[in-house]
């Protein structure tokens, strides 16, 4: 995808991705990366900033001999993530209503 995803967007992403499930860091980061062009250097600066937004917490699990840092949503990070879906979704119907889909144009 071409589209820079960036800021609010990926702060939903990310926070779906834990309303599911707690997960890894490094796991987390290569589901976004799978999905979206955005790099692990982009995506840990989100994770640690909503950390420190309150809308995460973190836990360790040993791992072969390392420890597994596991982000977890809180109930501010669902109700974040409740506001970025609203917002994607207003933002979602204007482009909705400008940019041309096959959809429009087989009507």
């Amino acid at each position: 995808m071409a589209i820079q995803v960036s800021g609010m967007l990926l702060e939903g992403c990310v926070l779906s991705l834990l309303a599911n499930e707690d997960t890894y860091g490094y796991a987390l980061t290569q589901r976004l990366k799978a999905e979206l062009s955005v790099s692990e250097s982009t995506l840990y600066p989100v994770m640690r900033r909503l950390q420190v937004e309150g809308c995460l917490t973190v836990y360790d699990i040993p791992h072969n001999g390392r420890n597994r840092r596991y982000y977890k949503i809180t109930e501010k990070g669902a109700d974040k993530l409740r506001e970025c879906a609203s917002q994607w979704e207003s933002f979602k119907n204007c482009l909705d209503n400008i940019l041309p889909t096959e959809r429009s144009r087989d009507a």
